[in-house]
């Protein structure tokens, strides 16, 4: 069966937003990674209304969280990729995952970050 692009305008926006929701959905119930990122974030979100947070903590609590999300997302995908191109232990596919985890390693410092700056004065 031959890909045919969809050359509509609203219809492949839905197309497109569908083939999001199912990798979003993927990544949701397959990965341990983001079962547990995304635990800390409604444990956040929870946090957040307990402590009523200000408009612009919910903005950067979300943006952080997204962040963490998004490469945590971006980062599978690289490890996918590699596994299928080489699936037996290679240096160099070594060496891209550890970036690749090196990137989520950064995000998560940064929401970490954001979340101390955020809680530490409702809780201390």
């Amino acid at each position: 069966m031959e890909f045919k692009k969809d050359t509509s305008f609203i219809s492949g926006r839905i197309k497109s937003f569908s083939f999001a929701y199912k990798g979003a959905y993927k990544l949701i119930t397959t990965e341990h990674s983001i079962m547990a990122q995304l635990a800390i974030g409604m444990l956040v979100v929870g946090a957040g209304f307990y402590f009523d947070i200000s408009r612009e903590e919910w903005i950067m609590q979300t943006m952080a969280t997204g962040m963490v999300l998004a490469v945590e997302g971006l980062n599978t995908a690289v490890e996918k990729i590699a596994d299928f191109i080489h699936p037996g232990f290679h240096k160099t596919i070594g060496f891209i995952k550890d970036i690749a985890a090196g990137a989520v390693f950064f995000a998560a410092t940064a929401a970490l970050i954001v979340g101390a700056l955020i809680y530490w004065p409702y809780i201390f």
